[in-house]
């Protein structure tokens, strides 16, 4: 693909194209590194992963707008593939949300979502979650929509009614939000297979499928999915629940041994994390600027 192409440009076309998108969640700039490189075609930036990693709190809408784009531009500027952010229930109501929208847009993300939760939010799979009505998350998107510059940037729409109007509810809201101008419908925590086919069969427009391990919604392979009708698919926070508990038996480890030796094995080698990092093109870049020493 052509480097060149804007990140929303490079995400439509693969939106365009056939087969299923593979994208994994990313809670800082280090992990969407490790992801693109792996091979995934788009990193993904949700707000449970941003809270988490931000402010060590849940998702529960601790993270306001200027937060959140912040994080978007500092994984968006070191990243090549594009960034799908989350963009929760838009920080406010249709006269806000545009500043949501061009917000994340200069940020450099690719694709946003949103969401027709009540605010403050909460996590999809927590408990007790509520929705606004439909014809005011219309009026969200529109408003979306009109504030978007750039005609390539994505917009995913999510409903969240499955929990507390049913499964009939959530697949008429998200045929309405793509019928309203949103280019991918998202239904959230969907608790069958049975479900998830009947969302793949009954919204025609590109679907989205939120494959969150420990979550409502059982876990199915890309294929399967693709199989079924979906276009995206997404492990939103994989990363950071491996990351937490490789952090926590390290740490227990150490407490207990005096050292970290006993866990080498698990790691990635120093050398291996400045290749990452790209530590021999920098030292280079500041060589070339003279900001670094030319040595011998």
């Amino acid at each position: 693909m052509n480097d060149k192409l804007t990140p929303a440009r490079r995400l439509r076309l693969l939106l365009d194209e056939p087969g299923i998108i593979r994208s994994m969640g990313a809670h800082d700039v280090l992990t969407a590194l490790l992801i693109e490189r792996a091979g995934f075609e788009a990193v993904f930036l949700g707000g449970f992963g941003a809270s988490a990693s931000l402010r060590g709190l849940p998702d529960l809408n601790f993270l306001e707008l200027e937060e959140m784009a912040a994080a978007v531009k500092r994984m968006a500027q070191r990243i090549s593939i594009p960034l799908i952010a989350d963009g929760d229930t838009g920080y406010g109501g249709p006269a806000e949300i545009g500043n949501c929208i061009r917000a994340f847009e200069d940020a450099g993300a690719a694709g946003i979502l949103l969401e027709d939760q009540v605010s403050p939010k909460r996590c999809g799979h927590f408990d007790g979650n509520a929705v606004i009505p439909a014809e005011e998350m219309v009026a969200k998107l529109e408003a979306a929509l009109e504030a978007r510059r750039d005609d390539d940037f994505v917009l995913f729409a999510r409903t969240d009614a499955r929990q507390g109007e049913g499964i009939d509810s959530a697949i008429d809201r998200v045929n309405r939000y793509c019928a309203a101008g949103a280019d991918v419908a998202f239904v959230e925590a969907p608790q069958s297979k049975d479900e998830l086919a009947e969302i793949a069969s009954r919204v025609h427009h590109p679907k989205f499928a939120n494959m969150l391990s420990f979550g409502k919604t059982p876990l199915l392979d890309a294929a399967e999915l693709e199989k079924m009708g979906f276009k995206f698919v997404v492990a939103p926070i994989e990363t950071l629940l491996v990351s937490a508990r490789a952090i926590e038996e390290l740490a227990a480890t150490f407490l207990e041994t005096g050292s970290s030796e006993l866990r080498k094995d698990s790691m990635m080698s120093f050398d291996e994390l400045k290749d990452v990092l790209e530590l021999e093109k920098h030292l280079r870049l500041r060589k070339e600027n003279g900001a670094e020493p030319a040595g011998e």
